[in-house]
């Protein structure tokens, strides 16, 4: 039977699965590259991945892992932000 906690479940596993994808994502860069990059999809992952783990630990009432998690975000979303606004700067030059 599906009941609310599987479902949660299933989203804090979704989330970590996500979060933890930025850790292959970014090491795959790396290796073909010969030299440690950070992609844009690893800020992406970043950001999937915490904001569902968030729900998941706001749901869980976990005040530690949720204030985590969304300290995590600000710092995520600023990077896409600095990434969007060079993007824009080398287009325009």
């Amino acid at each position: 039977m599906i009941t609310a906690d599987r479902i949660w479940l299933a989203i804090g596993f979704a989330g970590q699965l996500l979060f933890t994808s930025r850790f292959l994502v970014q090491w795959i860069a790396s290796e073909r590259a010969r030299r440690s990059v950070v992609p844009l999809a690893f800020w992406w992952f970043s950001l999937a991945g915490g904001a569902t783990l968030l729900a998941y630990a706001l749901w869980r009432r976990d005040p530690v892992f949720a204030i985590g998690q969304a300290s995590g975000l600000i710092i995520y979303t600023r990077n896409l932000i600095l990434i969007g606004r060079q993007d824009k700067a080398a287009a325009s030059t």
